[in-house]
């Protein structure tokens, strides 16, 4: 088809030394055709084309009537005028219809064309202009209207739709010729033993044509902004946490941070249970990984370590929530160990940092943690909230820290991400005290936002595990994906993390500096 219409548009322009128009050349080619073509001729500077982008007003059905038969309220409006002694309201839908009687009535007495005479309808003029039909016909003549308001008035209306229109200006090149004489793509050995290459028309080299783009993979945004957050914590002595353990037990998720067994975050509104098993063992040491070296050799068993005494720190977790302990009241409530054993999707990544600051009693020292993985909430799917997502956090155990440490901390933490304006507010978490939200100011937005919450773990958490009680251990978190979302302009949290993900912004998303705009 493009190679009979190449044909056609060179027979077109013979005709002419203007510029011919496809719209009105070839008003039944479709845009891909007529591209094609013009692309081929253009190659070969037969032709000069330019592409022209419009939109037009299109008549929706409803409208098409209006311009043919008249407006709503001028039908009501006609029919009353008819009836000399005035019409019923209820005979108006019989004779102009229900949709027109509907609609047309209103605007009508808008216009001030009819009036109310107790339950008859009169005429208040003896003739008006149909505005609506005349702006209706106009656009069905010339596809458009010269007042935007108007066209602008129609759309809310329904009355017209809006489409973009492509077509071409098409004029002759500087080797136009009316016939079309195909090029040669290759030189053949055929071609060279003939001598036809002689004669033979060569289709020149196009040295700046793209070339097809290499297909590779790609690294999602959230990776990427990952890493960062993962340069950022080794660059500041943070060792990384394992977090390969999405099952957690109420135990370490919940309990072992001193959050009760009745606090709303431990609701089915808020955690996602398992139902198979529903309950796990008490807590008890990890057993040692099965490992072969290459050669099938089993590797030197490593050094022995200190045991915990698992049974204990359970007994001691169970005492401060029942009782209190370590200077505490406790909740004073009975703890069950039903509840406590219940597996669950962890909630936050807290529950790995409990687990680490443990094993940590062991040997106590000064050390810093992080972990960036994924949680889970039973939570409403919408705009800025998802099912599951990721949180950064960050644990610091030292002797002797004190609040104003975490608060300088911070300052550094997020001035490395180009977060230079932050505020604290006070808070409350079950685990930690004092608790600070974390406010920074968004040069984009032009307003403060919360980017993450902070605080100083409790001895109720802490002195359980075996930690000496003048260590300190500061804690914090924020989410992967809103920094992620800031920094790529992705304003539906969707479009970043499940099926509705766009592959091409995937592939296509550039690298992330936190520190920079």
């Amino acid at each position: 088809m493009a190679a009979d219409l190449t044909t056609q548009v060179l027979e077109a322009l013979a005709q002419t030394d203007e510029s011919i128009f496809s719209t009105n050349a070839f008003p039944s080619i479709d845009f891909t055709t007529m591209k094609s073509a013009l692309d081929r001729l253009g190659s070969r500077e037969f032709i000069v084309f330019r592409q022209i982008d419009r939109e037009e007003a299109v008549l929706t059905a409803e409208a098409e009537g209006i311009a043919a038969e008249g407006s709503h309220e001028a039908k009501v409006f006609e029919a009353v005028r008819q009836a000399v002694e005035g019409l019923k309201i209820t005979d108006l839908p019989a004779i102009v219809g229900k949709e027109s009687a509907k609609v047309g009535q209103g605007k009508a007495f808008k216009e001030g064309w009819i009036k109310k005479d107790k339950d008859l309808l009169k005429a208040a003029k003896d003739s008006i202009q149909d505005a609506s039909r005349e702006q209706l016909q106009t656009i069905q003549q010339t596809r458009t209207h010269p007042d935007p308001k108007i066209l602008q008035d129609l759309r809310k209306r329904k009355l017209i739709t809006m489409q973009k229109v492509i077509s071409f200006e098409i004029k002759k090149g500087p080797a136009y010729a009316k016939d079309f004489v195909k090029q040669e793509t290759d030189l053949t050995a055929e071609m060279l033993a003939s001598g036809a290459w002689k004669t033979a028309k060569l289709k020149p080299y196009n040295f700046k044509a793209m070339g097809a783009p290499a297909m590779s993979g790609a690294l999602h945004p959230l990776n990427k902004v990952r890493h960062e957050f993962r340069q950022i914590f080794f660059e500041m002595g943070f060792e990384e946490m394992p977090t390969n353990r999405y099952v957690e037990t109420g135990f370490w998720n919940f309990d072992a941070l001193f959050v009760p067994q009745q606090h709303p975050a431990r609701d089915l509104q808020d955690t996602f249970y398992i139902s198979d098993p529903a309950q796990a063992d008490k807590p008890r040491a990890d057993p040692l990984p099965t490992q072969k070296l290459a050669d099938g050799c089993t590797p030197d068993p490593e050094p022995p370590k200190e045991e915990q005494d698992y049974t204990s720190y359970w007994n001691s977790v169970k005492e401060v929530h029942e009782n209190g302990k370590y200077g505490s009241i406790g909740y004073r409530y009975p703890f069950r160990d039903s509840e406590s054993l219940k597996l669950v999707l962890r909630t936050h990544t807290t529950a790995v940092s409990t687990y680490m600051l443990h094993k940590l009693a062991s040997n106590p020292r000064p050390a810093r943690y992080f972990s960036i993985d994924r949680v889970f909430r039973n939570e409403t799917v919408d705009a800025t909230h998802l099912a599951e997502f990721h949180q950064v956090e960050g644990v610091i155990a030292d002797f002797g820290l004190t609040l104003g440490g975490l608060i300088g901390f911070m300052e550094v933490f997020f001035g490395k991400m180009g977060i230079r304006q932050l505020r604290f507010k006070p808070a409350y978490n079950p685990y930690t005290e004092p608790s600070m939200e974390i406010f920074g100011y968004h040069e984009g937005l032009g307003k403060w936002v919360e980017i993450g919450n902070s605080g100083m773990f409790r001895p109720e958490m802490l002195e359980p595990m075996g930690l000496p009680k003048d260590m300190r251990v500061y804690g914090w978190g924020l989410s992967l994906e809103r920094p992620t979302m800031i920094k790529y302009g992705v304003k539906n949290i969707r479009e970043l993390l499940g099926h509705k993900v766009d592959l091409n912004f995937v592939e296509s998303n550039p690298a992330v500096r936190l520190e920079k705009d």
